[in-house]
């Protein structure tokens, strides 16, 4: 099969990480797609150092990951910009408290640095310490290490979330 054809093949089948890569490190729909066409062109430009060592999943959320930070730090320097279109209009007041911890606790994920937010999306994903690491290129204990400082940061991060609601 042509690189090209293999390649393309590959993204196909694995789409779903670069989209919750996306998701997980922009916001607007927009962003979430320019993010999208960089991690692509960034794998493609890399594919042809992919020696097939790891497998493709594991080399593509590396890829997609170091690309979404690099991303993430340029789109940071940009100044925000808010509209008052976009403001609701009510706030609810009836909200489940089940929805309310979950909201609290992506609150809490999206106060995390960025390399411990993706920590936490591979955690999430089910992914051993030991394929993180290799994803991350840091080693299983490392990885172990920060995921116990992390659970405590989102419990805290979480509960003082839950506090201001």
């Amino acid at each position: 099969m042509q690189p090209e054809k293999e390649f393309i093949h590959l993204l196909n089948q694995h789409q779903k990480i670069v989209y919750k890569v996306c998701n997980l490190y922009m916001d607007l729909h927009s962003d979430r797609e320019d993010l999208f066409q960089e991690i692509t062109l960034q794998a493609w430009k890399a594919y042809g150092n992919f020696r097939g060592d790891a497998k493709f999943s594991t080399w593509l959320y590396r890829v997609a990951l170091n690309t979404a930070i690099t991303f993430f730090r340029k789109d940071k320097k940009k100044p925000d910009i808010y509209s008052t279109d976009t403001m609701p209009e009510k706030v609810e007041e009836n909200i489940d408290p089940v929805e309310e911890q979950v909201k609290a606790m992506y609150a809490a994920i999206g106060e995390l640095s960025k390399i411990d937010k993706a920590l936490v999306m591979l955690y999430l994903e089910d992914y051993s310490y030991q394929e993180i690491g290799e994803m991350m290129g840091i080693t299983a204990n490392n990885v172990a290490v920060k995921m116990n400082r992390i659970k405590l940061k989102l419990k805290e991060g979480a509960q003082k979330q839950l506090d201001t609601m």
